[in-house]
């Protein structure tokens, strides 16, 4: 960010930049429903085995608009229209991937790349699933296949009610608060709004402060 020699607020060639690429690719039409994929220029590579989905690319590129729109407001339009496509690829199944096909312990703990058993207590190589596998189903709680529903996951409701938040900080458009369907996939259809979410979440803190998961 920087200012105009009027002081008045202004954003920097290199913040402009950004934000054309962003709202190029975030307007750009792409499927990520469970027959869809997302498009190539969403990253889903970076920082294995925890970062390395979609859905990320999608959180870590909010962060900037709040900010940005906070120093030129007259551009919210662009910055809400940011927001909310991010927001919407976070409803579908490629948002939810880890948690809706990594099922159960992982089947590769014997043949994980040796860097990643320094993320594991040694006496439990081989035996312990590497951080980022969400191991939906494992006791007690079983398979649950609605990510915001599910007793853990806490970190997927969690991020996405940062991109709800800053979408409607940011537009002042209180859109994402009436019911929406999440994942699509026949009966994996699930309805929730951005007040639900965060009092699902709330309550579930509340009955576990140990947390969620």
């Amino acid at each position: 960010m920087t200012t105009t020699n009027n002081e008045y607020p202004a954003t920097s060639d290199r913040s402009r930049g950004w934000l054309r690429y962003l709202y190029r690719k975030a307007t750009t039409p792409d499927n990520w429903d469970r027959n869809g994929q997302p498009h190539a220029h969403w990253d889903g590579t970076t920082g294995e085995p925890m970062l390395s989905w979609h859905r990320f690319d999608l959180i870590e590129s909010s962060y900037a608009m709040a900010l940005m729109a906070d120093t030129t407001p007259a551009w919210r339009e662009v910055y809400s229209t940011i927001l909310d496509e991010l927001a919407a690829r976070y409803t579908s199944y490629w948002a939810a991937k880890d948690w809706l096909d990594q099922l159960g312990p992982d089947p590769r703990r014997d043949h994980y790349p040796e860097g990643w058993y320094k993320l594991i207590p040694s006496h439990l190589r081989g035996a312990y699933d590497v951080p980022g596998w969400t191991a939906n189903g494992v006791a007690p709680w079983g398979v649950q296949m609605d990510p915001v529903g599910a007793e853990g996951n806490l970190f997927f409701k969690g991020w996405f009610l940062v991109i709800l938040g800053l979408y409607r900080y940011v537009s002042g458009d209180d859109k994402w608060n009436q019911p929406f369907a999440m994942i699509r996939d026949g009966e994996q259809t699930f309805t929730w709004s951005h007040s639900q979410i965060a009092t699902h979440l709330a309550a579930q803190w509340s009955r576990r402060p140990e947390g969620c998961h």
